[in-house]
C-alpha cells in the first residue's frame, strides 16, 4: 500500500495498491498552491482510502521533471511523510507516470512526453513502448529545450508521437511504482529532475573598484 505525490505539474495525492489498483486520488491542477493544498490532498486521499498510516508501506516522489519550487514541494512532503511514517520513500520519474497512463490507454510504440517547464521551455521524454509488465520503456530524456525544437526536422526524434500533458495522476506515480517494486526494478535516482540551468551563479570573488 503506497502514498503517492507529485507537484511537477499541479498537485496529485493517491493511495494505491498492487492488487487493487488506484484506492483514492485527490488532484489540482493549480500551479501556484502545492504547499498549500498537499496536506489536505494527502489527508483526504487516507481518509477515503480508510488507510491508517502504519498500513502504508511506502511513499512514493514524483521526481520531476518540473519547474523548481512547485518540484519540491512535493518531493519535500513525501520525504518529511515518510520519516514520520517509518517507511522508505521512493522516487519515481514523473515523466514514466505519464507514459504508463498512455501506454494502459492503448497506445503503442515510441513516444514523446511533453509537459511545460516555464519560461517559454518545455521538459521532454522519449520512450520506445511498454515492456511486459507494462512499465514505460525510457530511451532518451528527461531533457529541456524551447517549444521549437521539438518541432524541427532534425530534432532526434521528429514524428514521434506526442503527448502534451498538464497534471501528473498520483495514481499513475503509484501504480508505476508498485510494478517496479514487485518486479525488481531499479527505482529514480533521489534528486530533483530540475533541469533548467540555475539563474544565478557563485560568485568569482569581489570585484575591483576603480
Amino acid at each position: 500500500m503506497l502514498l503517492a505525490i507529485d507537484t511537477s505539474a499541479g498537485t496529485s495525492v493517491a493511495v494505491v495498491d498492487l492488487a487493487r489498483g488506484v484506492i483514492a486520488e485527490h488532484a489540482t491542477d493549480d500551479t501556484m498552491r502545492h504547499a498549500e493544498v498537499v496536506g489536505r490532498l494527502i489527508a483526504d486521499c487516507l481518509s477515503d482510502a480508510a488507510v491508517p498510516i502504519s498500513g502504508l508501506s511506502a511513499v512514493v516522489g514524483g521526481m520531476g521533471p518540473g519547474p523548481f519550487t512547485g518540484l519540491r514541494v512535493g518531493i519535500a512532503a513525501a520525504r518529511v511523510f515518510a520519516l514520520g511514517a517509518g517507511v522508505p520513500f521512493v522516487p519515481v520519474v514523473s515523466h514514466d507516470a505519464l507514459a504508463f497512463g498512455r501506454y494502459q490507454a492503448g497506445h503503442t510504440g515510441p513516444l514523446v512526453v511533453v509537459t511545460d517547464a516555464r519560461r517559454r521551455e518545455v521538459n521532454w521524454s522519449v520512450y520506445s513502448g511498454a515492456d511486459a509488465v507494462g512499465l514505460p520503456i525510457r530511451v532518451d530524456g528527461p531533457g529541456v529545450a524551447r517549444p521549437a525544437v521539438l518541432r524541427e526536422p532534425g530534432w532526434a526524434h521528429a514524428g514521434v508521437p506526442r503527448f502534451d500533458a498538464v497534471a501528473v495522476s498520483a495514481g499513475e506515480l503509484g501504480q508505476v511504482a508498485e510494478l517496479m517494486w514487485a518486479h525488481q526494478r531499479p527505482f529514480a535516482a533521489d534528486t530533483a529532475l530540475y533541469l533548467r540551468s540555475p539563474d544565478v551563479t557563485v560568485s568569482n570573488g569581489p570585484k575591483r573598484v576603480s
